[in-house]
């Protein structure tokens, strides 16, 4: 084989592997649009984040706090936090077993693992298999979409006062929209990177 050969098989390896490098980051932030009734009206969305179908889940979980979309942790999480709710982040969760029997199932069914969603892929690759996050924002992740956003935006700000407040910034997020094109910030509006 001479030279002129051996670089040319050397360029396509190294463009081929370019490429396939380029494809597999290229999934966790693609974006699409999604039609959503109201006639013509797109909206564009980080993910299609599957909406809450649990009764119980969302009137048990919501009533302190943004019932967080099941697609977000994997199941080992969502079972450690459903196991020990007797000191749920500090606060009594306790349920009644018939309740939490329910909400426990819903959680594992569709936690991240479970999930079909480019989302909930780019979150579980976010995460080493012998981590157990409690917390969203514990997640690789979510680290890394909310890296550019100043504290004094959030914790120091009265309106939002955490990361895990995502209702503040996300007004779609109960429609499984977290699209950060959609992002407005309380006493600050829109969030442009």
């Amino acid at each position: 084989m001479n030279k002129k050969h051996i670089w040319g098989a050397l360029l396509l390896i190294g463009s081929l592997t370019l490429a396939m490098t380029t494809l597999s980051w290229s999934d966790e932030d693609e974006r699409w649009e999604h039609e959503r009734g109201e006639g013509n009206r797109f909206w564009h969305e980080t993910s299609n984040v599957p909406m809450l179908t649990n009764k119980a889940y969302q009137t048990e979980c919501s009533a302190c706090h943004f019932a967080y979309p099941a697609s977000f942790l994997p199941e080992r999480s969502w079972l450690k936090i459903m196991t020990s709710l007797e000191d749920h982040f500090g606060e009594n969760a306790e349920l009644d077993n018939d309740t939490q029997a329910v909400i426990t199932r819903y959680l594992q069914n569709n936690a991240a693992d479970q999930s079909p969603s480019r989302f909930s892929r780019s979150i579980l690759r976010s995460i080493r298999t012998v981590d157990t996050p409690l917390r969203i924002s514990e997640t690789g992740f979510f680290k890394r979409k909310h890296h550019e956003i100043p504290n004094r935006m959030v914790v120091g700000n009265a309106k939002v006062r955490s990361f895990s407040n995502c209702l503040s910034c996300h007004s779609m997020a109960e429609k499984g929209s977290f699209d950060e094109d959609a992002v407005r910030i309380p006493g600050f509006g829109r969030w442009e990177d």
